[in-house]
């Protein structure tokens, strides 16, 4: 099959119709009508040899040969579509442009203050909305659109996603002041089996293999609480004597407000690295580069 036997129009159909997975709905975002939709599904398929799309309960679900399409595609797409207005500028002292950022709560904590301040400098009409990289359909959103960049420790970005390292931690151990352990200049792994333990279990963060490494070395922690989230970790440890394995960043952002006291941890830990990820598409969007590069100077480790 040669690239002139298919009309390009019938590519952002089945583009559109792999995110919107309804007929309506594509002809909406395009500005035709259904059956102009249909018929174009029709040739498209008739050209590839499949049905692509499947009617289900669940709207218009690709066939297994649809998928193996979905990512070559949408890469060529958002490269023409972006070599297509490579000549557009992005004015951030201007801009009243909203930008999706997908972090943790840990990625609210650490990376939020800062850019807001560079942005209160440099872009005062630029806004952020934040949503939680934990969700499985954040390659799916990042290639939409709706998430802009996507920051922390997350393995599952892979294929159509570009991705640079901001820097990389350690975990730590963090606690109370008044925690008996804070007399101590380091945390022995004794003391650290004995003592009572705040858990954080953040699934679909990559932060679970400390916990997995500390299990695989046989080591027995006395866990009396555990969340989904580091947000409560400040205010659990301020009143109780529990220590908790975070990453040092974050701890040290702790510290301060909370009275918690940061030591080395007595396990060897593999280090965290956080990178900072946008899809394909976006590669040469000028506000997507603009934002990158604002992150990469204010958090980027030299």
């Amino acid at each position: 099959m040669r690239l002139s036997d298919i009309d390009l129009n019938l590519l952002l159909v089945f583009e559109r119709l792999l995110f919107e997975k309804r007929v309506s709905a594509v002809a909406h975002t395009l500005g035709l009508s259904q059956p102009a939709i249909s018929n174009a599904l029709s040739r498209l398929r008739k050209i590839l040899g499949d049905e692509l799309f499947l009617r289900t309960s669940r709207g218009m679900e690709p066939t297994p040969f649809a998928l193996e399409l979905a990512e070559p595609i949408a890469y060529a797409m958002g490269m023409l579509q972006g070599a297509l207005n490579h000549r557009s500028v992005f004015d951030p002292s201007t801009s009243t442009r909203r930008f999706g950022l997908s972090v943790t709560d840990i990625g609210e904590i650490y990376f939020l203050p800062r850019l807001m301040e560079l942005l209160e400098q440099q872009a005062p009409g630029v806004t952020i909305s934040t949503v939680r990289n934990t969700a499985v359909n954040l390659k799916e959103d990042m290639e939409s659109g709706q998430v802009d960049i996507a920051i922390g420790l997350l393995p599952q970005l892979k294929a159509g996603i570009f991705q640079r390292r901001l820097f990389q931690q350690d975990y730590v151990c963090v606690f109370s002041a008044s925690h008996p352990l804070a007399r101590a200049s380091s945390v022995s792994l004794e003391d650290f089996c004995a003592a009572d333990h705040l858990l954080v279990q953040a699934q679909g963060t990559g932060h679970g293999k400390a916990d997995e490494v500390m299990a695989a070395s046989g080591i027995i922690r006395r866990v009396r609480a555990t969340v989904p989230h580091f947000v409560a970790v400040g205010h659990l440890l301020a009143r109780s004597r529990m220590i908790a394995t975070v990453p040092e960043r974050l701890a040290r952002s702790l510290s301060e407000p909370f009275g918690l006291v940061v030591r080395s941890h007595p396990v060897k830990l593999p280090k965290v690295a956080i990178n900072l990820f946008w899809h394909a598409k976006f590669q040469r969007e000028p506000g997507n580069q603009w934002l990158r590069g604002l992150l990469f100077d204010a958090f980027v480790e030299s």
